[in-house]
């Protein structure tokens, strides 16, 4: 007996009730064949349904050799009556995701004569591939028109034409189809062959949110939200405009323009610092001129400078020099350098000694260690004994 799908009879059903055929033990829990189900099974891209049978939960649910199989962590007996309940929630999201990809999937072929050849729907977001390029300013287009459609409340069309039938629809497929095929129509929008359960109106998406694009596979990928993913989204980017709104005592219409002063600012701060430390570091070298090896330890000094202060006391001081940044509890990162030197076998048992990791080229060499100022000193002064 094959089991009847109540779900493409009414996506809307939440709850039913029916009779166990066959039950399987597996090597992880059961499967079950019921005489009816509402439980879709993975298929077309879109996830498979959870929820319970009784008060069993439904783990997955997947379709084999034409069969739809729900497992379980415990038996049922053949013959057994069960009331099968969907998590609606979850149904319900899939359903809102799937049915907005159709409509912009639609739009964009019907606009560029692309083709989806991708879907993922995962537990974030969506996304589809297409065969080409659209410019980023178009997608602000698309999704006007996507969200105009489910504003307009179309309802969804779902028939089996017969071969003849479909050879004068000009429906999407992925490949070439045989047997009984389901086409599933956005009035205006989209004509796709489809397995997977939809909503029954286009208002019950709610919203449509194209998020990003980007190239892959010598086309296109989008990224995208639909109803209550799209809300949640929402709802997060107010939370972050609102903090950041206070954090810089700005009107939430306002904040990118605070950030650009802000970061103006930083920006200006920042050449400042950079000023005072060459200033330093030309300080620094005149001091070391001539004085020999060099071990010096800058806790405020940016790791760049601490290169380029080694670079130059290197040149001036008649030895090694060896310049430290940063502090005893997150580490250091080092720049070492001796003019006309060989540095490489002492770095490596430097490295070794302080659990540092690094190189360069004979002369200079640079890199981090997880060691004190207490033992780095005393690296330089007994280390290559």
């Amino acid at each position: 007996m094959i089991t009847e799908r109540l779900f493409y009879q009414d996506s809307w059903m939440k709850e039913f009730s029916g009779e166990v055929l066959e039950c399987r033990q597996e090597k992880q829990g059961y499967r079950v064949r019921l005489d009816r189900t509402a439980f879709y099974p993975e298929g077309g891209g879109q996830p498979y349904d959870t929820g319970f049978l009784n008060d069993i939960p439904v783990l997955q649910v997947q379709e084999i050799e034409g069969e739809i199989w729900h497992f379980l962590e415990k038996p049922m007996e053949p013959g057994m009556k069960v009331t099968g309940k969907i998590d609606w929630e979850r149904r319900f999201d899939l359903m809102q995701q799937h049915s907005g990809e159709h409509i912009v999937s639609g739009m964009i072929h019907e606009r560029y004569g692309y083709n989806n050849i991708g879907f993922h729907m995962g537990p974030e977001t969506i996304t589809i591939d297409f065969d080409g390029e659209i410019p980023e300013e178009e997608l602000k287009e698309i999704e006007y028109q996507a969200n105009k459609y489910v504003w307009e409340n179309h309802p969804i069309e779902i028939t089996y034409p017969t071969k003849e039938g479909r050879e004068k629809l000009p429906y999407r497929s992925k490949k070439e189809l045989t047997g009984e095929v389901r086409i599933v129509t956005w009035p205006g929008a989209d004509m796709c062959a489809c397995c997977g359960v939809h909503v029954k109106n286009s208002g019950e998406i709610g919203q449509i949110m194209l998020l990003s694009s980007q190239r892959a596979k010598g086309g296109v990928r989008i990224e995208m939200l639909c109803g209550i993913r799209a809300l949640q989204h929402s709802n997060q980017l107010k939370e972050q405009n609102r903090k950041i709104s206070n954090l810089l005592s700005a009107k939430w219409k306002e904040t990118a323009q605070a950030v650009e002063r802000l970061q103006e600012e930083y920006q200006n701060t920042r050449f400042q610092l950079i000023g005072m430390e060459y200033e330093k570091i030309e300080r620094i070298t005149r001091e070391k001129a001539g004085q020999g090896d060099q071990l010096l330890f800058e806790h405020q000094m940016s790791g760049e400078s601490g290169r380029k202060l080694a670079a130059e006391v290197m040149e001036t001081c008649g030895g090694r020099c060896g310049v430290f940044c940063g502090d005893d509890q997150k580490g250091y990162r080092y720049a070492i350098g001796e003019k006309n030197g060989d540095l490489r076998e002492f770095v490596k048992k430097m490295n070794q000694k302080l659990q540092g990791r690094g190189g360069g080229k004979p002369f200079f060499v640079q890199g981090s260690v997880q060691a004190s100022e207490e033992e780095i000193r005393n690296f330089f002064e007994n280390g290559e004994e």
